[in-house]
């Protein structure tokens, strides 16, 4: 048997790394890290995150929770080490990222069938492989990249948020709860006043930007917006979204603040809170400045500023299949956000289908064929859908799975049911994916 080669030690190319590992398939892992990074990489360990630590809802009314499901009943090897790390989060899946990457890297370095190869890979090559290396490939390989498809990449950016220290947080000005009292009070919450939040809204919005080339505020996905290009687009848009009050009342008064901004834990010890939803690319000193107009964090120690990158991605109905793999060249296959699958869970989503496939190809055998009925399916379907007219990323989400057929009253209901099918589903197809 070959071996298949792997580039990139990110999520997805970790998880395709295993699922073809424990199928008996020898691999060659390449990861440029420690000798090159990019600027949004800090740890020299495999499947750094380096935006949230959160992978969202774990509940199976989300399809983000359905997605971690069938990825658990998959044998995910980033399911199973977040499981091990996570932190609480109220009703979602959130890790303690340190601990989290290092636990990955310690499954993949130990397998005897995987080979890490150290440095940057230049040019694609030969037989098998499966490219993830992500939004911020190396200029090199881009453009070896670039050569092999033809055509032009898509692009849009991406932004990380600050992270501040728990202890220098002001709790007098602060208080814990999760919203609508679900589950655990596992989020410090940080009031604001009306003249309060009028005073941040306008810094915020007028605040120096850092320099990134070729910035337009059109070209940021939704997903990932930075603060400040949100709250320029309506003084209350921050209210209704990452700052909405609406079911976290403040203790001392009994009733929802004017805006609220939620701090979340980022590590197990709890010593590390991210700022949720604020992911920005103002200048550091900047970040320090308006964000230190919240009154809970007047005195707050940042210990990591938020940061702006491109991302880039192709346009995968035109070029790949519902495996990943290239069409005019099928051993050739992308997993991870260049696919154009958005978010921690769906690059591991695409991991490993494209593990399974390549491995069932190396053992001579055909893939099950993944359908719109399950969470992992319906991404594989999207990204590979020749109909997709103007392709953009996507998270998981109950509109590209299929409707159930018959009407059920109440949402959350209709996707417990549709979450219910596609497990089913998933069941009746493990056989032949595991």
């Amino acid at each position: 048997m070959n071996n298949v080669t792997v580039i990139g030690a990110g999520l997805a190319g970790c998880e395709a790394a295993w699922q073809l590992a424990k199928r008996g398939v020898r691999v060659t892992l390449h990861e440029m890290k420690p000798a090159l990074r990019s600027p949004a990489h800090h740890s020299d360990d495999f499947a750094e995150l380096v935006c949230s630590n959160s992978l969202r809802s774990d509940e199976l009314t989300n399809a983000a929770g359905l997605l971690k499901e069938e990825l658990r009943r998959l044998d995910s090897l980033i399911l199973r080490c977040a499981d091990a790390t996570r932190v609480e989060a109220g009703g979602a899946l959130a890790v303690d990222r340190e601990a989290f990457a290092r636990a990955v890297t310690e499954q993949i370095k130990s397998h005897p069938n995987i080979e890490i190869v150290p440095g940057e890979v230049t040019e694609i090559p030969e037989g098998r492989v499966i490219i993830a290396t992500g939004p911020l490939t190396s200029d090199k390989l881009f453009e070896a990249i670039h050569r092999k498809v033809g055509g032009d990449f898509l692009h849009f950016f991406d932004a990380a948020a600050p992270i501040v220290t728990a202890e220098s947080i002001d709790m007098d000005s602060a208080y814990a709860a999760s919203r609508y009292g679900k589950g655990t009070a596992d989020y410090i919450n940080c009031p604001f006043t009306r003249e309060e939040y009028d005073a941040f809204w306008n810094a915020l919005t007028t605040a120096e930007e850092a320099p990134v080339h070729g910035f337009e505020d059109k070209l940021v996905f939704e997903g990932c917006m930075p603060v400040e290009v949100n709250a320029r687009r309506g003084y209350d848009t921050l209210r209704f979204g990452i700052l909405k009050p609406v079911g976290l009342p403040d203790p001392k008064t009994g009733k929802d603040p004017y805006a609220v901004l939620q701090l979340r834990r980022d590590n197990a010890q709890g010593t590390l809170y991210n700022l949720v939803g604020c992911q920005t690319h103002l200048k550091f000193g900047e970040q320090k400045r308006v964000f230190s107009m919240i009154p809970a964090l007047r005195n707050a120690e940042f210990v990591r500023y938020g940061v702006m990158h491109r991302n880039t991605f192709l346009d995968s109905p035109r070029l790949l299949d519902a495996t990943f793999a290239l069409k005019s060249d099928p051993r050739v296959r992308f997993a991870g956000q260049m696919t154009g699958v958005e978010g921690y869970i769906e690059s591991t989503a695409s991991g490993l289908v494209t593990g399974i496939a390549a491995a069932c190809e190396e053992q001579g055998r055909e893939m099950p064929a993944l359908d719109r009925q399950t969470a992992v399916g319906a991404l594989a379907s999207y990204i590979s859908d020749h109909t997709v007219a103007k392709f953009q990323p996507m998270n998981i989400n109950f509109g590209i799975l299929d409707p159930l057929g018959y009407k059920i009253k109440g949402k959350r209901e209709k996707n417990l049911k549709i979450s219910e099918r596609a497990l089913a589903r998933l069941d009746s197809l493990k056989g032949d994916l595991t």
